[in-house]
């Protein structure tokens, strides 16, 4: 099996992953996932697809990710890897899809508006 390569995006974060045959070793900028990701929370989030599919232990999966905060990384790598193993099988998409894995989160920061503080908090109103 070649190398397979995958995007995912969230927030500002975005998640390019390559995924190999191996033995379920997960590396994220040159570090492991344990180390970049120290919540097991987060780390459960990008085993999500793999472990729906019964696939962590099969592919070694190496990353680069940027942008963002640590929430938002790790749902863009969920996403990413998700898309991976749909390209490795094509059979598993209604199995992620049903999961909500193969679906792009697209809500975003609004952007801040002129002559407002924030996006839609305003000034304080004085009457006189």
């Amino acid at each position: 099996m070649e190398i397979v390569n995958a995007i995912g995006r969230r927030k500002a974060a975005i998640a390019r992953v390559f995924v190999n045959e191996g033995n379920g070793v997960i590396t994220i900028n040159d570090k492991e996932l344990a180390a970049y990701f120290p919540s097991e929370i987060l780390q459960f989030i990008v085993k999500q697809p793999l472990l729906k599919l019964g696939v962590a232990e099969k592919y070694d999966i190496r990353v680069n990710l940027d942008g963002g905060g640590f929430k938002g990384q790790a749902e863009a790598l969920r996403l990413a890897i998700a898309r991976a193993l749909v390209k490795i099988n094509p059979e598993d998409k209604p199995a992620l899809k049903a999961e909500g894995f193969m679906t792009r989160d697209p809500r975003v920061v609004e952007r801040k508006k002129p002559g407002r503080p924030k996006a839609r908090k305003r000034f304080q109103f004085s009457k006189r």
